[in-house]
């Protein structure tokens, strides 16, 4: 499709429901009935009436009460994913526009919009579906096979409440190339849902340039969540000698140490297409003389350090999810009490650590018992400075814990005297 045929595009105005009735069991559904926003496979009893996965149906208590509409996917052992609550609630194209609209006016609130996630899927009552925005470039990442379905609905909504809003799009290309899509019986797919254009994106954060490789980078290109913590870092490397920027990716927290005047900052990633892309990134902005990129494991980088003797007046910890299931929390946290207990080692006296994680399943409590044994195995104390969470266009919402991931801490470093 082009940009004009989603600003053309008609999906009528009958209702999408299939008209089938779903009955939980007595005693099911209880994190539904607390806010949450999925039914499992174990918590249904009957199904009633005719439907072909996607479809969206009614949902039911066990005494024929209706709880609200929703997706249902046989192939899931998510079996529905919630979509209304509202008793009297027609699922029709104006009532999905209405949500991609609130979506859009929640963003303008709490966040430049220049370039932000627009829709954050069940946050934002869309479930599995993500949209963000590059400047005028957007990237959809479908994960259920529902919203999958009314993608082209949702995508024509948003360009036209954009539009509708001063705010042209050059084009939409797809991410759902996460293998998750798998557990929805959906192939992994990318491409153009638009016209081709260049998918190295220029956009300007916090007054930094970086080019987003849509195509190719992570996830969907950049990660728009810290965009506030990399700013609130600048405060402790504001005029450091030494800082050393983690995981670095594509140099977000290293331009932004470079940005507030950081006089030497060594980034390190085990990616080499990532260290290219953010020494491009440091010319882009003039920072090039200061970031000194190294492509290193960092759990081994840093036990180097400490041999050569070296020390920073920042050491900043921003590495990938290190468990994705329940499964794998407690091999997790030990990964997490390890990079942090040898990021806390190389941190001068006095000097900050800056540290996070971005797995909902490492929860905030076991996150914090990680660094807590961490600061006891590198013999620091820790005074914490900032506590924050991902930005405001990846709302959290309450009763839905995979929507709360991030967790980010500022803190001094106090040796024992």
């Amino acid at each position: 499709m082009t940009i004009q045929d989603y600003l053309n595009y008609s999906a009528g105005e009958g209702t999408l429901e299939c008209g089938a009735r779903l009955f939980l069991k007595k005693g099911g559904g209880r994190e539904l009935k607390a806010g949450g926003a999925w039914i499992y496979d174990n918590e249904i009893d009957r199904i009633e009436g005719d439907f072909t996965n996607g479809d969206i149906l009614s949902v039911c208590d066990f005494d024929g009460w209706l709880l609200g509409k929703g997706f249902i996917n046989t192939n899931s052992v998510i079996r529905v994913r919630m979509l209304s609550r509202g008793k009297d609630t027609m699922i029709t194209p104006a009532f999905l526009e209405a949500r991609v609209k609130a979506a859009w006016e929640y963003r303008k609130k709490v966040i430049d919009t220049s370039s932000c996630r627009v829709i954050f899927g069940e946050a934002d009552f869309l479930p599995g579906f993500t949209v963000d925005k590059y400047e005028d470039i957007l990237v959809v990442e479908s994960l259920a096979l529902g919203t999958d379905r009314l993608k082209d609905l949702l995508l024509s909504a948003l360009v036209r409440i954009l539009y509708e809003d001063g705010v042209q799009i050059r084009g939409i290309y797809e991410r759902s190339d996460a293998k998750v899509r798998e557990k929805e019986g959906l192939e992994r797919t990318s491409g153009f849902l638009s016209e081709p254009f260049d998918t190295m994106v220029p956009i300007t954060e916090n007054g930094i340039r970086y080019i987003v490789d849509v195509a190719n980078g992570q996830k969907t290109g950049f990660f728009l969540d810290q965009k506030l913590n990399r700013l609130a870092i600048r405060s402790v490397t504001a005029d450091a000698d030494d800082v050393l920027d983690c995981f670095t990716h594509t140099g977000s927290f290293g331009l932004n140490a470079a940005a507030s005047g950081a006089r030497h900052v060594v980034s390190v990633d085990a990616s080499e297409t990532a260290i290219a892309q953010a020494g491009e990134n440091a010319r882009l902005n003039g920072f090039e003389d200061r970031i000194e990129y190294v492509c290193a494991d960092v759990f081994e980088f840093l036990p180097q350090q400490k041999k050569e003797g070296k020390s920073y007046d920042v050491v900043i910890l921003d590495p990938p999810a290190f468990t994705k299931s329940r499964n794998s929390i407690k091999g997790a946290q030990k990964g997490y009490r390890e990079i942090n207990a040898r990021g806390m080692e190389l941190v001068k006296d006095g000097g900050y650590l800056v540290t996070c994680s971005c797995s909902h399943f490492m929860d905030e409590e076991l996150f914090r018992k990680a660094i807590a044994l961490a600061a006891s195995d590198a013999h620091v104390r820790l005074r914490q400075a900032r506590f924050l969470q991902q930005a405001p266009d990846h709302p959290i919402l309450w009763a839905n814990d995979a929507s709360y991931y991030l967790k980010f801490f500022i803190f001094q470093v106090v040796r024992e005297k």
